[in-house]
């Protein structure tokens, strides 16, 4: 019975240390042990680094750590940019972001 539980103690002594391996190598924080590394502290922004990369090439914030670029602010405007040409092309409203062209109905 000891044995048994001196085993279950190292097996997972032995699990969160390879834990923290993969948490020290990868920036993350799965095992606990690095709360500076916690998605969403100052060391490391919401969201993943393929998040992040895609939504600086995408001008995006679909990772949350891009608040300036969400839809509707004044960098962003609503809607994507295949609606807001098409808005621009056929003087529409579909992306929400030409208020001006909205049609009485």
């Amino acid at each position: 019975m000891i044995v048994t539980r001196t085993l279950a103690v190292f097996a997972i002594a032995a699990a969160l240390s390879g834990c923290a391996a993969a948490d020290r190598a990868a920036g993350t924080n799965s095992s606990g042990i690095y709360p500076s590394q916690s998605d969403g502290t100052r060391n490391n922004p919401p969201g993943t680094a393929v998040g992040r990369a895609a939504d600086r090439a995408a001008g995006t914030d679909a990772s949350g750590a891009y608040p300036a670029q969400r839809d509707g602010t004044a960098t962003n405007p609503s809607g994507t940019a295949a609606s807001r040409l098409y808005d621009r092309t056929t003087g529409d409203n579909v992306s929400g972001a030409y208020p001006q062209n909205q049609r009485p109905r």
